[in-house]
């Protein structure tokens, strides 16, 4: 069972780092066109330097962990919450708010945003699920 456990967890994690790569990438790659985007969030137009700096840089920072063992838990825990809080924007960006900015970069771009919430809950529900498997060594070894 244990051996399931770690291929999927390996498959789940592999999976949400793509995203984050493939989201840093497209951040970084279009960097003025992302802060410009950001700044024309009504919720985050006093912050989008910052942020648009920080966010992917956190990316970036959760792929590495993503990578190494020994920060893999942690790692997860960190992108559920990013995708939690992500996925809390756009709910508070389409029930309160008066103006709805354009989405993400990417391939992302061609989604609306009731799409790019529906694709947020996936990735909230997959690194939920690799959490909730996550293969405990001392339990596995009393489980033994």
């Amino acid at each position: 069972m244990k051996k399931y456990k770690i291929i999927i967890v390996d498959i789940a994690t592999s999976v949400i780092l793509f995203l984050f790569v493939y989201a840093a990438l497209s951040k970084i790659q279009d960097f003025e066109k992302f802060r410009v985007e950001l700044g024309k969030s009504p919720i985050l137009n006093a912050f989008s330097h910052i942020l648009a700096v920080v966010v992917p840089s956190f990316e970036v920072l959760l792929s590495v962990l993503l990578v190494i063992k020994r920060y893999q838990l942690f790692a997860l825990y960190a992108s559920f919450s990013l995708m939690v809080m992500f996925s809390a924007y756009i709910i508070v960006i389409l029930k309160f708010s008066p103006y709805i900015p354009c989405s993400c970069g990417g391939i992302l771009q061609n989604m609306t945003w009731n799409q790019h919430l529906v694709f947020n809950a996936v990735f909230v529900l997959l690194s939920a699920w690799a959490i909730l498997i996550y293969p405990n060594q001392n339990q596995d070894l009393i489980g033994q």
